[in-house]
């Protein structure tokens, strides 16, 4: 089985374990079944960043791996490149923060 596989499987059995109790719901309840709160979208965000800071790392130690006489080069995009993720991550965290705080 791939990868892409096992994850969209995983997912498709989650979606069907949260969609039971919320077909199981009288008709009357206008309830959505996923509430996109600003909570929900922090951790959107903190998990996007890590999967991107992840694939930079990834594909730095790659290509340093397959030329090392240019390791100096990739790290220093690859930090640039992780310095601006992280700080795009931040202010979307502060946004998302401050919607909690005035939401409620």
């Amino acid at each position: 089985m791939s990868r892409v596989f096992q994850v969209v499987w995983c997912a498709a059995i989650a979606v069907l374990f949260f969609a039971a109790p919320a077909v199981a719901q009288e008709a009357t309840v206008k309830q959505p079944l996923i509430d996109l709160t600003p909570a929900f979208g922090a951790g959107l965000v903190m998990i996007a960043a890590g999967f991107g800071i992840a694939k930079i790392g990834a594909a730095a130690v790659e290509s340093m791996a397959r030329q090392p006489e240019a390791a100096k080069d990739i790290s220093g995009g690859m930090l640039l490149a992780a310095a601006l993720i992280e700080g795009a991550t931040f202010f979307a965290l502060i946004v998302c923060i401050l919607g909690i705080v005035f939401a409620g």
